[in-house]
């Protein structure tokens, strides 16, 4: 269920908006939504911390 909802996110939030159509484009976005999803977005359900914070222990 977790990997549904990243992919939601990143959709929904980075992909579709901006109807990137070329592959350098879309895989630049990709990288700038997980960096983001995993070091500064906080999640709730982790204690509004990061991911990348509770992975890493701090």
């Amino acid at each position: 269920m977790f990997i549904e909802r990243l992919w939601r996110s990143v959709k929904h939030e980075d992909i579709y908006p901006h109807c990137d159509t070329r592959v350098p484009e879309i895989a630049g976005r990709l990288r700038r939504s997980f960096e983001f999803y995993n070091h500064r977005r906080i999640h709730q359900g982790l204690g509004y911390a990061t991911p990348a914070s509770v992975y890493h222990g701090g």
